[in-house]
């Protein structure tokens, strides 16, 4: 689904390239909507990736990382801002996007994918279980949602048969002695 949605960017355009860094940065990230709505350009590093939520959830501040991918369409989006605005992400008019923005961005997006709109949330539990499906830790995984409570991420983190036979495979006891 993301990447249908990511299909439906075009290259060069302020609102395309937007969209793209936002639905990249969601699922690279793992923030919250709001957590993504309140971040500055000073917030966020666009070479190493590093970003600062200030505003969580918690109230404590954790950094969050995007990757190479992730990076590059950050800085293809800010290359076309022309505007003075603290925001990082931001509406045609150079107003911070706020959560009805955000919405209509999925559900735009979706329409012209032709795919079910996605929540917002959900790019928050396909960021943990593809972490997870990476071999990262839940430790890990919890610090950079930021949970202080490793039973939070049950909700996130929902295994298939398959998930659970290839980490069998990667760990069975047996097999390893041989």
């Amino acid at each position: 689904t993301v990447r249908a949605l990511l299909d439906t960017c075009k290259r060069g355009k302020f609102t395309d390239e937007r969209d793209r860094a936002i639905l990249l940065f969601l699922l690279d990230t793992g923030v919250r909507a709001g957590e993504l709505l309140a971040l500055d350009r000073v917030d966020v590093d666009p070479l190493t990736g590093d970003a600062l939520i200030r505003k969580s959830k918690s109230r404590k501040p954790r950094t969050v990382f995007i990757g190479r991918v992730a990076r590059r369409s950050l800085r293809a989006y800010l290359k076309l801002r022309d505007d003075m605005a603290r925001a990082l992400f931001v509406t045609d008019e150079g107003e911070r996007l706020r959560m009805a923005g955000l919405r209509q961005v999925m559900v735009r997006r979706a329409k012209r994918a032709g795919v079910p709109t996605p929540s917002i949330h959900s790019f928050r539990r396909a960021f943990a279980l593809a972490m997870l499906r990476a071999g990262v830790d839940l430790l890990t995984i919890a610090r950079l949602l930021g949970h202080s409570d490793l039973s939070l991420l049950e909700r996130y983190i929902k295994q298939n048969a398959e998930d659970l036979r290839g980490s069998h495979e990667r760990g069975s006891p047996v097999d390893g002695m041989t």
